[in-house]
């Protein structure tokens, strides 16, 4: 009794293992054929229920800055720098003004910076300014411009051509050590006492710094530079156009600063000579007729006019440089 009814629980256990087991393999069957089916009809209903999707909230613009913000730190910034800058100006025209009101020099020879201002703007509302400072700007530039486009060609074939320049390079250093102002009586002897006598001092006073300048950086281009330029086969003209050129052009612009100084100078003091125009003549004639803020008022229309000058011509300098790269501690 009990192996027989031991051997009938196992058939049974046996035969519902194999009926499961049909279950299953039929159940997978169906269900592969059905996903390889072709969809035709209805489609099965599908037992998953789907993802609950979230709705996406919107993105918020970007709110803009208040320009007050953006432009506030740089004004200040601006103003700062400005009054670093003109920090030693402010203490040299302060001193100005004290030094002759406490008695420490002669306020007849020197008097306080209030009283030159005041002369200076009587001097601008009459004309009189005006009309000298146009009279010297014109002879200024002249000279200079006729500096500049004659000796920066010339400089730049000089340095070129080593032969030349070793052939001249005497004879250009006893030009650029005689004082123009000392040829100013040949000047007027040869060209009278006119424009272009004027005009022609200050071409000469000019044109050696600028010449000299533009030499020196012809001749000192870095070496580095001309053997790559060299290595990718380029004709002369185009090493000239693309790597001495530019290679050149801060040490040129250090001669056409300076240049541009004395420009100013040797006019001033050409015009004290023999002049009826001009800032020169306006000091010159001032000292004559002991009218001393007016004197000093043309002093400082000539520093005042020398100082933007130079300022034009570092931000051209900058302006034809911008390929350089700055150099960073």
């Amino acid at each position: 009794m009990s192996l027989a009814s031991g051997s009938s629980t196992r058939r049974k256990t046996t035969e519902g293992l194999t009926t499961t087991e049909g279950l299953t393999t039929t159940k997978e069957v169906t269900t592969t054929e059905e996903r390889s089916a072709p969809a035709t009809g209805t489609p099965p209903a599908s037992t998953e229920e789907p993802a609950a999707v979230l709705p996406l909230r919107p993105a918020r613009p970007a709110r803009p800055r208040p320009a007050r913000a953006s432009v506030l730190p740089r004004v200040l910034r601006a103003v700062l720098t400005g009054a670093i800058k003109s920090a030693a100006i402010v203490a040299l025209l302060l001193a100005w003004e004290l030094v002759p009101r406490f008695g420490l020099v002669d306020r007849t020879f020197l008097p306080p910076f209030s009283e030159v201002a005041d002369a200076w703007w009587g001097l601008v509302a009459n004309g009189q300014l005006a009309d000298n400072a146009q009279a010297s700007l014109v002879r200024s530039f002249s000279g200079f411009g006729i500096a500049v486009a004659v000796s920066v060609p010339l400089g730049l074939l000089i340095g070129w051509y080593r032969p030349v320049a070793d052939l001249l390079n005497p004879l250009l250093q006893v030009f650029l050590n005689t004082a123009a102002l000392a040829l100013l009586p040949v000047f007027v002897l040869l060209l009278g006492i006119g424009e272009t006598s004027k005009i022609s001092i200050v071409v000469y006073a000019c044109a050696w710094p600028i010449l000299f300048n533009t030499i020196s950086a012809v001749r000192t281009v870095d070496p580095t530079l001309l053997r790559l330029a060299k290595s990718m086969d380029l004709s002369a003209p185009r090493l000239f156009q693309k790597v001495i050129l530019p290679a050149s052009v801060p040490t040129i612009f250090t001669g056409i600063r300076l240049a541009g100084a004395v420009s100013i100078v040797v006019l001033v003091a050409a015009e004290m000579i023999g002049a009826k125009a001009g800032l020169g003549y306006l000091i010159n004639a001032s000292q004559y007729n002991f009218a001393i803020p007016q004197m000093y008022a043309g002093i400082v229309t000539i520093s005042v006019i020398g100082v933007a000058f130079n300022q034009l011509l570092v931000a051209v300098e900058k302006r034809l440089s911008s390929w350089r790269v700055p150099a960073t501690n």
